[in-house]
C-alpha cells in the first residue's frame, strides 16, 4: 500500500454521534491516526443508532473506521489526566460537547494547550461558541430548519421537509475536516502555536444555500419550496420513465436543452418562445415540465439512458442503494469498498474514500473498532500507565 498522506498526524477524538466524528473519519481515511475516546460501558451512542446486526451498530461501522477505541471518563480525574497525556502527542483535538463542558472538566483550550502550546482544538456545536445562543444544545436536525434549508425543501403547497439522512451534521464533518487541515497549516504563520476552531453545525450548510443572502440584499427576494425545481435554472427535475422508473435531468445551458429534445424527439419546442432561454424557461417551469414528462414516460429507463447518451444530453436515473452498488460505473471507480470484521463475522461492505489520489490515495483498513479494542495498545503501551489503576477506573484491557 502506498503511504497515506496525513500519516504522522495524531488526532484525539473527543467527540460522539455523527458531526466531529465524521470529520475524524474523514482524516483518519487518508492516513492520520485518531484515537477514540469513549464511554466506559456503553461507548458513543451511535454505537445504537440506526440498524444493527447481531446487537452491532452498523452505521457506526462506517463513521468510526479507521479509528482506535480508548475508554475514558473524562469527568474523572483519571480520565482527564489520561487525555491530556494524549493531547501533548496530538496535533489536533475534536469535540462537539456543549459549551463549556470541556472547561468544566478540565479540558478546556487552556490546559489543552499549556499541555501542548502547537495543539488545534475543533470545536463543533450546535450554534457556536459566541453569541446569545451558543448555550443552547444543537445537533443537525435543528440546524436543518435554522440554517433556512426546510424552508426551501418540499412541494410548494407541502410542509417543509427534513433530509432523510444527516445532512448538517455530515456537511459540518466535511467542513470541520477541512478547517483541522488549514489550522495546521495555520501554525506555521503562527510561530508553531495551535488555535481554536470554531464551527456551527447550522454554518456549512447555511454556506451551501446559493445565492439567497444576495438575493435578498439587492432585489428583496426569499426562496420558497418549489419542489424540485431551481428558483436560477430551467429544466431541472424528475420525471417518470414508461416503465415506472425516475429520471433525474437538467438542461440550464441552451446546447445541453436543444440536445435533450432531440433525444425525446421533440424538437417543436426549441422554437416555442416560452422556452427560447433560461430566463423564459424559469417563467414557464411549470408548462415545461408537462411537456417534458410526456416526452419521457413514451420511453423506458434503458432507452432514455441510450438516447440521452448519443445525444450528449443530461441525465441520470434516481438510483436507490442496491441499484447505485451495482451500477458498472460505479464498480470500475471503486466507490464502494470491502473490509473483514470480527465483531460482524466477515466482510462488510462500505462508502470508500472521497477522492482518488493519484501518488497517496486513501484506505478504509478497518471498520469500526470494538468498544475499547485499543484500551491495552494507547494507555499501557504508549502511555505507560500502570494496568492495575486502569482497572480500578472501570476500564477494562483486552
Amino acid at each position: 500500500m502506498a503511504a497515506l498522506p496525513l500519516e504522522g498526524i495524531r488526532v484525539l477524538d473527543l467527540s460522539n454521534f455523527l458531526a466531529a466524528p465524521m470529520a475524524a473519519m474523514f482524516l483518519a481515511d487518508f492516513g492520520a491516526e485518531v484515537v477514540k475516546i469513549e464511554r466506559p460501558g456503553g461507548g458513543d451512542e451511535m454505537r445504537l443508532w440506526g440498524n444493527n446486526k447481531n446487537g452491532v451498530g452498523l452505521y457506526y461501522k462506517v463513521i468510526n473506521r479507521n479509528k482506535k477505541s480508548v475508554t475514558l471518563d473524562l469527568r474523572t480525574p483519571f480520565g482527564r489526566d489520561a487525555a491530556l497525556r494524549l493531547a501533548r502527542d496530538a496535533d489536533v483535538v475534536l469535540e462537539n460537547y456543549r459549551p463549556g463542558t470541556l472547561e468544566k472538566w478540565g479540558l478546556g483550550y487552556d490546559a489543552l494547550s499549556a499541555a501542548n502550546p502547537g495543539l488545534v482544538l475543533v470545536r463543533v456545536s450546535g450554534f457556536g461558541q459566541t453569541g446569545p445562543k451558543s448555550h443552547r444544545p444543537g445537533f443537525g436536525t435543528l440546524a436543518e430548519a435554522y440554517s433556512g434549508f426546510a424552508h426551501i425543501n418540499g412541494e410548494a403547497n407541502g410542509p417543509p421537509l427534513l433530509p432523510g439522512f444527516g445532512l448538517a451534521d455530515s456537511t459540518t464533518g466535511l467542513m470541520a475536516a477541512f478547517l483541522s487541515m488549514v489550522a495546521l497549516k495555520g501554525r506555521e504563520a503562527n510561530g508553531g502555536r495551535g488555535q481554536v476552531v470554531d464551527l456551527a453545525i447550522y454554518e456549512p450548510l447555511f454556506m451551501l444555500l446559493g445565492p439567497q443572502v444576495i438575493n435578498f440584499d439587492q432585489l428583496g427576494l426569499v426562496q420558497q419550496r418549489n419542489g424540485s425545481r431551481l428558483p436560477f435554472t430551467a429544466p431541472r427535475n424528475t420525471y417518470r420513465t414508461r416503465d415506472g422508473r425516475w429520471v433525474s435531468m437538467a438542461g440550464s445551458a441552451q446546447s445541453i436543452f436543444v440536445r435533450v429534445l432531440a433525444a425525446l424527439e421533440v424538437p417543436r419546442l426549441v422554437d416555442d418562445p416560452r422556452f427560447a432561454d433560461n430566463r423564459a424557461r424559469l417563467v414557464n417551469a411549470v408548462a415545461l415540465d408537462v411537456e417534458l414528462q410526456k416526452a419521457f414516460e413514451r420511453f423506458d429507463l434503458d432507452e432514455i439512458l441510450q438516447r440521452f447518451d448519443a445525444a450528449g444530453g443530461a441525465v441520470a436515473p434516481v438510483n436507490d442503494v442496491e441499484q447505485f452498488i451495482s451500477d458498472p460505473h460505479i464498480q470500475a471507480r471503486g466507490n464502494i469498498t470491502t473490509v473483514e470484521d470480527a465483531e460482524l463475522g466477515g466482510p462488510v461492505r462500505m462508502q470508500n474514500v472521497v477522492g482518488n489520489l493519484s501518488a497517496t490515495p486513501g484506505a478504509v483498513r478497518w471498520a469500526g473498532p470494538r468498544l475499547g479494542e485499543h484500551n491495552r495498545e494507547i494507555l499501557i503501551e504508549r502511555l505507560g500507565l500502570d494496568a492495575d489503576a486502569v482497572r480500578a477506573a472501570g476500564i477494562e484491557l483486552t
